[in-house]
């Protein structure tokens, strides 16, 4: 059995900085790929920052810029560095691991509020 669990949720003012993580424990003994996915209220998932298990790392472009996605592979952990945040990234994000068998666990989801 898989668990990713997440940090603990974050209400911040529009411009300010958050960070996420997310650690991988069980019985997954290597990883190929971590990912950010985020929904909104009525909106579909939105994959947005991946991760590859070599350091390379891709970004949609509604977050390029101010989001960095990085990782501990010895933990595998997973982390989100989010800085000037807007409004619109409100949403619930969740992570993402595929194991070296490409089998994709998710984690509980951490609810992000950007409000003043």
């Amino acid at each position: 059995q898989v668990q990713l669990v997440e940090s603990r949720r974050g209400l911040v003012q529009p411009g300010w900085s958050l960070t996420l993580s997310c650690a991988a424990s069980g019985s997954i003994f290597s990883i190929n790929l971590m990912g950010w996915y985020r929904q909104a209220p009525g909106k579909q998932r939105e994959l947005f920052a991946t991760i590859t298990s070599g350091g390379m790392t891709n970004y949609a472009d509604s977050v390029k810029g101010r989001f960095t996605i990085s990782s501990d592979n010895a933990k595998n952990t997973v982390y989100l560095q989010m800085n000037t945040l807007k409004p619109e990234d409100t949403a619930v994000y969740y992570c993402s691991v595929y194991s070296g068998t490409w089998r994709e666990y998710w984690g509980q989801g951490t609810q992000v509020t950007v409000s003043s």
